[in-house]
């Protein structure tokens, strides 16, 4: 209901009558879209009472109003605005602009540091993503019905005492993280956040201060880079190859400068999908205990393993505590759960959380309720073992598409794991231009690309396969063959 008594201002010593001034008033509420077609209006008692008026006088502004087919009167159900507005009358009409239609006249961070260069536009049947799950895999009844008793839990319970998050998924998730990663740690050491980029945002915030050295991979996870740009942070780019981070590199640039925080994806690297070799992540390893540095280890999707198991993650090795380890549930569930976390020291954490109140105060409890009791009954283990066997069919399937269509144009190398494939164009074929042609074609590339500007020379792209039905990845193959060779 709105503030009538804020909204009419009623002016006794005016020789218009009271009844026409509120009617006026009425009207303009109307035209401005403030009471639109069909709202409720207050009864004339209700009405009368907050304008310290007879309800009398408000009977009279709704006969009017009615009379004029502005309002509608309903038996027994009170006065609503007409669902058929009159034209408007010239002696009460003045358009009003809604102010957030303007620019405003106050300054602010337009974040111009942050490009995207992937393709908003979804109107095509196929897209190409950055490498996210098939959510049509998911085991709806199962979630469905873990969802209704954990929003019965919720409601029936008093949640106040949950500042952050729920106890009982942290205890899941401890264990379903101590079975599959092989990290030593406590109830203590997890923290649960709304995806891995929050957790991101959170541990570079409060380490990265403007000036500090940051060291990423070249090419990186670009937003990653936007975010220690925006912080101030002077980024020292090393290079990955088929084995992921040159180490020797690095150990060259921490025996000159002092690096503040390395930011590093061992597992499928993002964009590129390498694995980080063993003898590489043992040498980082030493470096980290040598030099001491912060180091953000991004496991975004290490659970997406084809053929065997995983490398288990740098944090899982000797750090003293110098690595903030950073995953997700969401890769493996997909966008609906934004369910994130980070390991890392009492100490560390214990800044973290406040840092957290002051964006966001409370975790999903229903959410993080239903994914407990899925780790609990083994239901998410499952899922993981049959999207893992599909998603690999999947990247077979694309290789062998490659293979067959694309051989002449491409170069790539296939993943171990993961949800995308790291696709490059021979530098002859430019493949912003063809990115373009096969959006006019029928498919939309909304994965990140590596083609302008300083990325140019990479001249490549995620092919994002998990998501996809068989159909649509050899359509999307089909496409791209035929615009290459239209252009070429």
């Amino acid at each position: 209901m709105l503030p009538y008594k804020n909204l009419i201002i009623i002016d006794k010593n005016s020789e218009v009558p009271i009844y026409k001034q509120i009617s006026l008033q009425f009207i303009d509420l109307i035209q401005e879209g403030k009471l639109l077609p069909g709202s409720k209006l207050p009864s004339t008692r209700s009405l009368a009472l907050d304008l310290h008026l007879h309800r009398k006088t408000i009977m009279a502004v709704y006969e009017t109003l009615v009379s004029e087919d502005w309002i509608d009167s309903q038996p027994r159900k009170g006065y609503i605005v007409s669902p058929n507005l009159p034209v408007v009358r010239p002696r009460s009409y003045h358009k009003k602009i809604s102010p957030f239609s303007t620019k405003g006249k106050f300054d602010f961070d337009r974040r111009e540091i942050i490009h995207f260069t992937f393709n908003t536009d979804s109107k095509n049947n196929i897209i190409i993503d950055d490498g996210f799950p098939d959510t049509s895999l998911l085991p709806f009844t199962t979630i469905n019905k873990e969802f209704r008793k954990s929003l019965d839990k919720v409601i029936t319970k008093d949640n106040s005492k949950y500042v952050l998050d729920s106890a009982g998924f942290k205890n899941s998730l401890q264990t379903f993280l101590n079975q599959t990663r092989g990290i030593d740690f406590s109830f203590e050491n997890l923290f649960i956040t709304r995806g891995g980029q929050m957790a991101i945002y959170l541990a570079a915030s409060l380490i990265i201060k403007p000036g500090d050295k940051v060291v990423v991979t070249d090419p990186s996870y670009f937003i990653a880079d936007a975010l220690f740009e925006k912080l101030g942070a002077d980024i020292i780019r090393v290079p990955v190859d088929d084995q992921g981070m040159r180490t020797d590199i690095l150990e060259d640039i921490l025996k000159k400068q002092n690096i503040k925080l390395i930011y590093v994806i061992p597992h499928h690297h993002h964009p590129t999908t390498v694995t980080m070799s063993v003898e590489r992540r043992n040498h980082l390893l030493e470096l980290i205990n040598i030099y001491n540095p912060a180091v953000i280890e991004d496991d975004y999707d290490y659970d997406f393993q084809f053929k065997y198991d995983p490398y288990l993650p740098l944090a899982s090795g000797d750090h003293n505590g110098n690595i903030i380890y950073i995953g997700s549930l969401t890769k493996v569930l997909g966008t609906p759960f934004r369910l994130g976390y980070m390991i890392a020291t009492e100490e560390f954490l214990a800044a973290v959380s406040k840092l957290r109140i002051l964006i966001d105060l409370k975790g999903d409890l229903i959410i993080e309720q239903t994914v407990a009791a899925m780790i609990n009954s083994g239901d998410l283990a499952r899922h993981i073992q049959k999207t893992n066997k599909i998603y690999s069919q999947r990247c077979d399937l694309l290789c062998n598409l490659l293979n067959e269509e694309l051989n002449d144009y491409i170069n790539y190398s296939k993943p171990s794991g993961g949800l995308a494939l790291w696709l490059t164009f021979k530098p002859k074929y430019e493949l912003s231009k063809i990115i373009k042609h096969t959006h006019e074609n029928g498919l939309s590339v909304k994965s990140n690309f590596y083609c302008t500007g300083k990325n140019a020379h990479y001249n490549s792209f995620r092919f994002g396969f998990a998501s996809m039905e068989e159909k649509k990845i050899r359509d999307a193959v089909h496409i791209l063959k035929n615009s290459v060779k239209k252009m070429y």
